[in-house]
């Protein structure tokens, strides 16, 4: 349940802080007053894109923070989304909006947009224009079966994705096969060239940084000598060596720690420095004698790393990755050399996975031919309590060849008058018609998740009359196990709030702004009356607007 929206500098909001209470909240106001702000700011708090131009003018930044109240049932879920410190039953999503980034922290850990949108999924859903356009798009029909029919659905689902994964797999090794005799002689030249030429380089695992290393070395060979002299000659030959004066340093110190005792752990330090200085002497004498310069080894040195670089420039980074390529080439080659065999291998396993795969379609769509039909039956009750009298409802399936989502496509066909013909629900063409059946799609699929916040924008779009009061009544009768929050523009559907929030605009300081307020029952029936009569609020408006909320408050206590 979504308990306080905050918003900050966000367009016309200077500041604003919204609690939301169970049941049905109602958002109505003048138009233009700034209810798509409050939407807009809901919806930037969950990752949806945003602009800097949302930022009020003058503003460093716009804030939009939301909280939700979490039933025990979602706190693992939460979890596995990356989300900590819900065990108070608290979740906290603030989004800090500046002009050249923004900012997501969920309960204080930072979140990225799609993480958040994901999350999103678990706690609210919210309907607005686009999701009639949804409607119109039979390619996002299939996606509300499986939503549908998730509970039975789902696992089949994941088993066919991996079947088809397989097929997919399996399809390609025999495409890769199946050319033509002088393509696969050329190829089949190709490769035993290729691996000629890296067999006959015998290549072993680190050769390259082994011979990297003697190579840097030999031809640098002049600069080593120079400096190795240097540093013998200042380690133990010459007058003034760094070892005579430490051996004299050292007897000094023996001779003064005689008198103080507290001196002889400075005479075993710089008896270990005479040491040291010593064997540095002796290793780098040692290193010199031996150290020389072979033309004939340097040229087949600089040869062999010249090779390494070309093979690595050809087939990959490392000596590791060119004898792996070699392995893979080899197995090609051997492949190609017993084609027939390899052509009768490649087809059997893409036949078996093709007959797995199709074996796993067809259980997915017995499944979602069930589900289709339940699903139908329940829209069909929904529209009818929406004023859709003689409507009738149905799924159609046709079969494709096999993709990711299946061999179904699928698509919702609709009659809304007695007699005639079922359409395809994608010719409907009035948005009151359009709005009602996504009410209906959401009523059915909120059944299963009674903990998902319900938000509802345009849904009032292209209706009056009696088809206004049983959608107020659909959305009462849907708020009793949901929280709904509801932006409309007509009052009979206000009429029917638990909560009853005004947005209005006026003028601070030379500057327009909107703000939210909570309404009593009295100025409820003040905005009712207004929705009803326009500027001019006579004693009959408001007379009608009471007797609209006394019918209201008597349908709510009949459905309780």
């Amino acid at each position: 349940m979504l308990i306080n929206l905050h918003v900050k500098n966000l367009a016309l909001i200077e500041e604003e802080d919204i609690d939301f209470e169970d049941g049905l909240n109602i958002l109505s106001g003048e138009t233009g007053a700034g209810k798509s702000i409050i939407l807009g700011s809901i919806n930037a708090a969950l990752g949806a894109k945003t602009s800097p131009d949302f930022i009020r003018t003058g503003c460093e930044y716009g804030l939009a923070e939301i909280t939700f109240a979490v039933p025990e049932d979602k706190i693992d879920l939460l979890r596995e989304r990356g989300v900590d410190g819900c065990e108070d039953g608290e979740l906290v999503i603030s989004r800090k909006i500046m002009p050249n980034r923004s900012q997501i922290k969920v309960n204080g850990q930072s979140f990225t947009s799609a993480q958040t949108r994901m999350l999103a999924q678990e706690l609210i859903d919210i309907h607005g224009q686009h999701d009639n356009q949804m409607l119109m798009d039979e390619t996002s029909h299939l996606g509300v079966i499986d939503e549908y029919g998730r509970d039975y659905i789902t696992s089949i689902f994941n088993f066919y994705k991996e079947d088809y994964k397989e097929y997919t797999r399996c399809r390609k090794a025999f495409d890769e096969i199946c050319v033509d005799d002088e393509q696969r002689l050329k190829e089949v030249s190709f490769l035993e060239y290729e691996v000629n030429e890296l067999e006959s380089a015998r290549l072993k695992p680190g050769e390259d940084e082994l011979v990297e290393s003697e190579y840097r070395r030999m031809s640098n060979f002049q600069k080593i000598a120079d400096n190795l002299s240097e540093v013998v000659m200042l380690l133990n030959e010459g007058n003034d060596n760094i070892s005579d004066m430490a051996g004299q340093a050292l007897r000094n110190m023996i001779k003064a720690s005689e008198y103080d005792e507290s001196l002889k752990d400075n005479c075993d330090i710089l008896s270990d420095v005479e040491s040291l200085i010593s064997d540095v002497y002796c290793n780098i004498s040692g290193y010199m004698e031996s150290f020389s310069f072979d033309q004939s080894r340097f040229t087949e040195i600089e040869e062999r790393l010249n090779l390494i670089n070309s093979l690595k420039m050809k087939y990959g980074n490392s000596i590791e990755v060119i004898l792996d390529s070699l392995e893979k080439k080899k197995k090609k080659l051997e492949e190609y050399n017993n084609y027939d065999e390899l052509v009768i291998r490649r087809k059997s396993e893409l036949e078996q996975a093709y007959k797995k795969l199709m074996l796993s379609a067809e259980k997915l769509s017995e499944l979602r031919i069930k589900a289709a039909d339940e699903f139908a039956e329940d829209i069909k009750r929904s529209l009818g309590e929406l004023n859709f009298s003689d409507v009738d409802f149905k799924v159609d399936f046709t079969e494709k060849g096999p993709d990711s989502s299946g061999i179904d496509s699928v698509r919702f066909m609709i009659s809304t008058n007695s007699g005639e013909d079922m359409k395809p629900l994608a010719r409907i063409a009035s948005g009151g018609e359009l709005s009602r059946i996504m009410l209906a799609i959401k009523s059915v699929m909120s059944e299963s998740d009674i903990s998902k916040t319900l938000i509802f924008d345009e849904i009032d779009a292209g209706i009056s009359g009696k088809t206004a009061q049983m959608v107020a009544e659909k959305l009462s009768a849907l708020s009793s196990d949901h929280q709904i929050i509801c932006i409309t523009h007509l009052p009979q559907i206000a009429a029917m709030s638990d909560e009853h929030f005004l947005i209005e605009k006026s003028t601070k300081d030379n500057r327009t702004i909107s703000s939210i307020r909570k309404l009593s029952e009295d100025e409820s029936v003040r905005e009712l009356a207004r929705m009803l009569g326009g500027k001019d609020i006579t004693d009959a408006v408001l007379g009608n607007a009471r007797e609209l909320k006394q019918t209201a408050r008597s349908i709510k206590n009949q459905n309780i």
